[in-house]
C-alpha cells in the first residue's frame, strides 16, 4: 500500500475520523494554512496513513498571535468564576466524549486502549482542577513595616501563551497548560507535536462547542515546529512560553526566548531510578515497577529508567519482574487482548532497541525480550536486562520504552549516590520498610518529584516538575498557575 494514502478503516474508526477538525484552529476558527499544505499522521501500529492536517506556517502563527493579543484585555477581565465555568464545562464534554478520545489517540499515538482512557481521564481532571483555582488566586493586604503607608499585592495574568506539547500525552500535556492559562486569564496558543495532532484538534472542538471565547485558544500543527514558532519567539507580544518535551530542544527554546525575556516553564527529559534497599516489600516492589515502567508503554519522562536493586534482593526482585512483564501481549493498541501498544515511530523503536543492543553488546544479559519482532508496526516487546554495565548508555539516556534496565549495589550511600548518577532531576522511587529511610533518602535524592513505595505520583493536585536537566516551573496542584501570572506591587501612603 501507498504509505502517503489514507488506509481503508472499520466504519467506525473511519467514522470517528471523519469527525476530527483537520484544519488549523485560529483563535477559535477553523481555517486552512497557509498555502492549504498538510502533512500525515500514521497509525504505528501498520505505518499507514490514517488522515492528513493542515500544515501551519509562520504567517499563520502570526494570525494565531493577533487574535491572541486582541483578545487578552477582556478575557483577562473577564470574570474568574466565568473563566472556571468555561473549565468546568470542556471537564464535563472530556468525560461525555471519553471513548472517542481514547479510540482516537491509540490510533494516533499507539498506546494500548485501556492506557488512553486513563489518559482521558487524567487529562480531563486538570479542566475541572484548575475550574476550582481561577476564583482562588489571592493577592495580600498589609501594613508597611515602618508604619507609613500600606502593601498591596496583587496577581494579573502575564499574557499571551505558547505552549509546545509533547506527543506521548496527546491530551493531558495540552490540558496541563491551557487549564491554568485560562483560569490566570491568558490566550494560549498550543503547537501539538506533529505524530499525534488529532487529539489536540478534537479538544479545541469540544472546547469551541462549550462556548471558548474568540481569540483565546488556538492549535497549530505543523511538520515544522521551529519554523513556526521561531516567530511567535521574536515577537514582543508574546509572554510566556510552556513546553514539554527532550531536554535538548528545551535548552534551545530557552535561548531563543531569552531575547525576549520570556516567562518560560521547562518540563523536560528523565532518566528516573527507581530504588529497592534490602528491607523492601519485594512484591510491593515489583508491583509498583511494573507501573513505573510499563504505564503509558514506557513512553512517559516519569517512567523507570534505572533500577537500582540491592544485591541482597536483587535476585528475586529479578525474577519475580520478569514473571510479571511476561504476561504482557504486545499488539494493535485497539485490540481488546493488547496490553502493550506499538511505540509512536520508527525512530523511537530504533533508539529503544540501539540502547538495548549497545547494553548486551557491553555486558547485560537479556532475561526477557529485547528483539525487535517481524512485521509491520513499531513495535517493542518488554524486556528485562540484569548485570547493566555501568558504562552502557541505557543508564545515561532516557530509554523511553518498555525496558527495564538492572543494576546491583550495596548499602544506603550505594543507592543513593547511584540514583543521583545523571544529569537530569524529573522523578524518582523508592522502595523500603523503613520510614526514617524513606524520609532520608527521598530529601537526598536530587530529584523534583520522589515517589515512596508507590509506582506512579503524577495527580493533578500536585506540583509536577524537575530539578537539574529535567527543567523548572510546575505544572499542577495549586502551584500550577502560578506560572501564568504575574506579581504587582501598589504601594499606598496612609
Amino acid at each position: 500500500m501507498d504509505k502517503e494514502t489514507p488506509r481503508q478503516l472499520d466504519a467506525d474508526t473511519r467514522s470517528l475520523l471523519d469527525s476530527v477538525p483537520t484544519q488549523l484552529f485560529l483563535g477559535g476558527k477553523w481555517c486552512d494554512a497557509e498555502g492549504s499544505g498538510t502533512f500525515p499522521v500514521i497509525d504505528p501500529s501498520t505505518g499507514d496513513v490514517l488522515t492528513r492536517v493542515a500544515d501551519a506556517r509562520p504567517v499563520d502563527a502570526m494570525r494565531a498571535l493577533d487574535a491572541a493579543t486582541a483578545a487578552q484585555k477582556s478575557f483577562a477581565a473577564a470574570a474568574p468564576r466565568e473563566r472556571g465555568e468555561l473549565l468546568r464545562s470542556v471537564w464535563q464534554a472530556i468525560s461525555e466524549h471519553a471513548d472517542d478520545l481514547a479510540r482516537l489517540m491509540t490510533l494516533e499515538m499507539g498506546k494500548a486502549l485501556p492506557e488512553s482512557r486513563a489518559e482521558v481521564s487524567y487529562g480531563g481532571e486538570f479542566f475541572r482542577w484548575f475550574s476550582e483555582e481561577a476564583v482562588r488566586v489571592a493577592g495580600r493586604f498589609t501594613q508597611a513595616p515602618a508604619g507609613n503607608g500600606r502593601i498591596l499585592v496583587t496577581r494579573q495574568p502575564v499574557g499571551p501563551v505558547l505552549a509546545i506539547t509533547p506527543w506521548n500525552f496527546p491530551l493531558a500535556m495540552g490540558t496541563r497548560k491551557i487549564g491554568p492559562a485560562l483560569a490566570a486569564g491568558c490566550p494560549i496558543i498550543v503547537k501539538p507535536a506533529s505524530a499525534t495532532p488529532l487529539t489536540m484538534l478534537y479538544l479545541a472542538k469540544l472546547m469551541q462547542d462549550a462556548g471558548l471565547p474568540e481569540g483565546v485558544l488556538s492549535v497549530l500543527p505543523s511538520s515544522s515546529s521551529s519554523e513556526v514558532t521561531q516567530p511567535l519567539l521574536d515577537d514582543p507580544r508574546l509572554r510566556k512560553l510552556t513546553f514539554t518535551g527532550s531536554t535538548e530542544v528545551g535548552r534551545s527554546l530557552v535561548e531563543k526566548s531569552a531575547h525576549g525575556l520570556l516567562r518560560t516553564s521547562m518540563e523536560l527529559g528523565g532518566n528516573a531510578p527507581f530504588v529497592v534497599f534490602d528491607d523492601a516489600d519485594v512484591d510491593a516492589a515489583v508491583a509498583g515497577a511494573t507501573l513505573a515502567k510499563m504505564r503509558n508503554g514506557g513512553e512517559a519522562c516519569t517512567a523507570a529508567n534505572r533500577f537500582h536493586v540491592d544485591n541482597a534482593v536483587r535476585d528475586e526482585f529479578t525474577t519475580k519482574l520478569t514473571d510479571k512483564l511476561r504476561e504482557y501481549v504486545l499488539g494493535p493498541g485497539l485490540d481488546p487482548d493488547t496490553t502493550l501498544g506499538p511505540l509512536v515511530n520508527a525512530d523511537q523503536r530504533n533508539k529503544v532497541d540501539e540502547l538495548v543492543r549497545d547494553a548486551v553488546d557491553k555486558g547485560a544479559t537479556p532475561v526477557l525480550g529485547g528483539t525487535v519482532p517481524d512485521g509491520p508496526g513499531f513495535f517493542y516487546p518488554a524486556t528485562v536486562l540484569t548485570d547493566v554495565p555501568a558504562d552502557a548508555r541505557i543508564l545515561k539516556e532516557e530509554v523511553f520504552g518498555p525496558v527495564v534496565a538492572i543494576r546491583g549495589f550495596d548499602g544506603e550511600d550505594e543507592g543513593v549516590a547511584a540514583a543521583n548518577d545523571t544529569e537530569y532531576g524529573l522523578a524518582a522511587y523508592v522502595y523500603t520498610r523503613d520510614l526514617d529511610r524513606a524520609l532520608r533518602v527521598a530529601e537526598n535524592i536530587e530529584s523534583g518529584m520522589v515517589g515512596v513505595n508507590r509506582g506512579v505520583l503524577s495527580d493533578t493536585a500536585a506540583p509536577f516538575g524537575g530539578i537539574k536537566a529535567s527543567g523548572f516551573g510546575r505544572e499542577g496542584g495549586i502551584e500550577g498557575i502560578d506560572e501564568y501570572l504575574e506579581t504587582k506591587y501598589i504601594a499606598l501612603t496612609d
